[in-house]
């Protein structure tokens, strides 16, 4: 590791740090009281509780180690007494590299690690100064003095700049559906550092959290995309309708093909055996089949191993719609978003066959004496998963 590398490592992980430019004064070339490091009055953090006081002197002894080389036992001290109202870090011994004239220019740094102890670095080059401004997150106009404790990026601080980075990357107006899906499920991944594992224990959670940031991907992309239009008046009623529809469409047409791609993803990371969009009778294209299209033709494959789940945002009116998509699959399931079906409603499916999955957390918003029959979608994946072992 450099002295560079080291000097940006040790700061950052340090509580109080401090950089200056090494000027003249520093090195007693401009015939100052002594040679030592003038420091700002700001810097007192460094070595004491308290700023100092006029009228009083006050110093704190400290081991400095310098470029993770040597050591030295310096003072650092306070001058309040007379007409003097400075700071200084003294007391290097005979030989010390740093405070020559060649030195000027140079930036010194100062971490804290602890009461008595500092690490200290001088960096030379003009690229190793910009290097450690840019990691450090400060200009030069920002040296002599502390370092300002970077707030800690929060994730979802990553979620917004990964998706205001994809919406840069765009070529489009709008992606398709799963560019769009893909890429806010990454972003969350990425930013919120999701496991495998984390998604394989807990799909239920995992599927709305990147429903939501898909949701949000979307928002963003819109208001990126829409921000002329709206400061724009409408210059009739119908062109303002025509725009709302053309939103608004979008944003239907979205939603569903949405659910399937990170239920795939979900099934593709719990290690199931599946194919989306296969062909049956009458030329029926279930969402999901379990294991596949070529089980279920075979006459000779067990019918108990053979599972359909069909997807739908909402499915009050539309789940007769699954009835037929699968004859030698007796039991339909339905995946769904729905929040809340009515009893007779649920009677109904269940006399038909269908059998509701839903989110963990939209389970308590079905009637008690039905919530038995339906599936979280964890409880699904175990049900198909008993099919292919």
């Amino acid at each position: 590791m450099s002295i560079l590398e080291k000097a940006i490592q040790s700061a950052q992980q340090s509580e109080v740090s401090f950089s200056k430019f090494i000027k003249p004064n520093d090195t007693g070339a401009t015939g100052g009281h002594q040679a030592g490091f003038h420091m700002h009055k700001n810097s007192w953090p460094l070595f004491f509780n308290s700023p100092g006081e006029k009228g009083s002197n006050k110093d704190h002894y400290v081991t400095i180690r310098w470029q993770d080389d040597f050591e030295t036992s310096s003072r650092f001290i306070y001058y309040g007494v007379g007409t003097r109202n400075e700071y200084r870090l003294t007391r290097f011994g005979r030989g010390f590299p740093y405070l020559t004239d060649d030195n000027v220019g140079d930036l010194l740094v100062l971490v804290k690690k602890s009461a008595d102890f500092f690490e200290g670095y001088v960096l030379s080059s003009d690229e190793d100064i910009e290097d450690f401004f840019a990691a450090l997150n400060i200009s030069s106009t920002e040296t002599n003095g502390i370092i300002p404790k970077q707030v800690e990026q929060t994730s979802e601080d990553r979620l917004l700049q990964c998706f205001l980075a994809y919406v840069k990357s765009l070529q489009v107006d709008f992606p398709p559906t799963i560019d769009l899906a893909n890429n806010a499920r990454t972003c969350f991944i990425s930013s919120y550092n999701i496991t495998s594992n984390q998604i394989k224990s807990n799909p239920d959670k995992e599927l709305l959290n990147w429903l939501e940031a898909e949701y949000s991907l979307f928002k963003t992309i819109e208001n990126d995309r829409y921000s002329e239009l709206i400061r724009t008046p409408f210059q009739s009623v119908e062109e303002l309708v025509k725009s709302a529809n053309t939103i608004l469409n979008r944003r239907k047409s979205r939603a569903g093909k949405s659910l399937e791609h990170h239920l795939e993803e979900i099934f593709r990371i719990s290690e199931l055996i599946f194919q989306t969009q296969v062909t049956t009778e009458n030329n029926k294209k279930p969402d999901f089949m379990f294991p596949n299209i070529e089980s279920y033709n075979d006459p000779k494959f067990d019918e108990n191993k053979l599972v359909l789940l069909a997807s739908k945002t909402t499915c009050k009116d539309r789940w007769r719609q699954i009835l037929n998509e699968a004859d030698r699959i007796k039991t339909k399931h339905l995946f769904t978003l729905q929040q809340g079906i009515s009893k007779n409603q649920l009677e109904e499916m269940n006399n038909y066959g269908v059998q509701l999955v839903v989110p963990r957390a939209y389970l308590s918003s079905f009637p008690t004496e039905h919530r038995a029959n339906i599936l979280t979608l964890e409880g699904f994946i175990e049900v198909v998963y008993a099919t292919q072992t």
